[in-house]
């Protein structure tokens, strides 16, 4: 038993072991020490509150959720609020991001300065400050409805929201999502090819110009095709607002907006940081040659720089996804409004409901985790 012990990775498994069955007591007592406690002061416990009705309003969803519905169906509508919101919000900061990321690594003394500007205002600046600012500061001063910015007389902007029509058949764009979906693939195979195609003869491909066209302008063809074979539900004013058509609400709009340019901030640093780990070495090695700064860019600095620049740029996302409870500020109705606050507040179950919000917030961050994880691994640099 001794020499079984002696083993290094014999004894770290038992400690871990150990560690875990601790945690677990520990945590089994204080669950088992509250329901108790929740027992003798007479509160209801469990999760059977789930399936009652929720009786709350909910003036954003997708889900197609109506008051009469449970509280699961609220649950899921602020789960799909907060995936939606989060998910926007890091595709645009991260296009953002590396916009100005590289702009401060310009020659130009404008762009740097302008860019440096922008990093530190942001990264200096509480986020809460992005949120109300976009709500009060921008969106509250758009026209009333009867005074809207309007765009070809189907799209109206005001302060209660951005009105725009909403097809009746979804048939042609579902079709026009796969035909999207498969262009992608075609394109990745593509890019496979063209890689080793390039490793055995030493011979280019013109794989942007043929991605411009698979995966910009054939799936705008086909999205214009299915807009152009459906009828519409137009936005019309109807005393004093818009019926009709699907309105994105200023709350969607102003947390969005303080989330992407907030996080872009940070993000900016990353890339930075990023491209001058890679030596000047390399980059001299491209333009001997013959690269353009942009194919040196492209081809040299960023494959090398993803690798540095992938980890802090995770943590910047998930900071984004628990950022979007700021949105509860403004009530947007995300998973911590309308289900911390509406759905706690109507049935007390305030254990039972944290503990719920808690770990949807652990799942979609380890999930992005996940993610990134294995987009690093597969970024990584391969050393002899």
């Amino acid at each position: 038993m001794i020499r079984f012990f002696r083993d290094r990775k014999v004894r770290d498994y038992f400690w871990q072991g150990l560690a875990t069955v601790g945690l677990i007591a520990v945590v089994w007592f204080f669950v088992q020490n509250a329901s108790e406690n929740m027992l003798k002061a007479g509160m209801a416990t469990g999760f059977q509150f789930l399936w009652r009705d929720s009786g709350i309003e909910v003036p954003f969803n997708l889900t197609g959720y109506k008051p009469s519905d449970t509280i699961l169906a609220l649950l899921w509508t602020g789960v799909v609020n907060t995936i939606l919101v989060s998910a926007a919000s890091i595709v645009v900061a991260t296009v953002i991001g590396f916009t100005v990321g590289l702009l401060r690594l310009s020659r130009n003394w404008l762009l740097s300065s302008l860019a440096g500007f922008y990093i530190e205002f942001v990264r200096n600046i509480p986020l809460l400050f992005f949120v109300l600012f976009w709500y009060f500061g921008v969106l509250a001063a758009l026209p009333a409805p009867r005074e809207s910015l309007g765009f070809l007389d189907v799209v109206f902007l005001n302060r209660r929201g951005l009105s725009i029509p909403t097809p009746n058949d979804v048939t042609g764009f579902r079709l026009a999502i796969v035909a999207t979906l498969v262009l992608i693939a075609l394109q990745a195979g593509l890019a496979r090819w063209a890689k080793a195609r390039q490793a055995r003869t030493g011979r280019d491909f013109p794989l942007w110009h043929v991605g411009v066209v698979l995966c910009g302008a054939l799936p705008l063809a086909a999205f214009v095709a299915a807009g152009f074979g459906t009828t519409w539900d137009m936005p019309t004013l109807r005393g004093f607002n818009y019926r009709g058509g699907f309105v994105l609400v200023p709350e969607f709009v102003a947390l969005f907006a303080a989330l992407s340019t907030y996080t872009a901030g940070f993000i900016a640093e990353v890339v930075r940081g990023g491209i001058q780990s890679v030596r000047q070495g390399q980059l001299d090695a491209g333009r001997a040659l013959g690269l353009s700064q942009g194919r040196v860019v492209r081809l040299v600095v960023i494959p090398q720089a993803m690798p540095v620049i992938i980890p802090p740029i995770t943590s910047q996302y998930l900071n984004l996804i628990k950022n979007s409870s700021f949105g509860a500020a403004i009530a947007y109705p995300d998973i911590v409004s309308v289900f911390m606050g509406s759905a706690l507040v109507a049935t007390g179950q305030a254990v039972e409901i944290i503990a719920i919000t808690l770990a949807i917030y652990l799942v979609l961050s380890l999930f992005v985790s996940l993610f990134m994880n294995w987009y690093n691994a597969r970024h990584k640099l391969v050393t002899r």
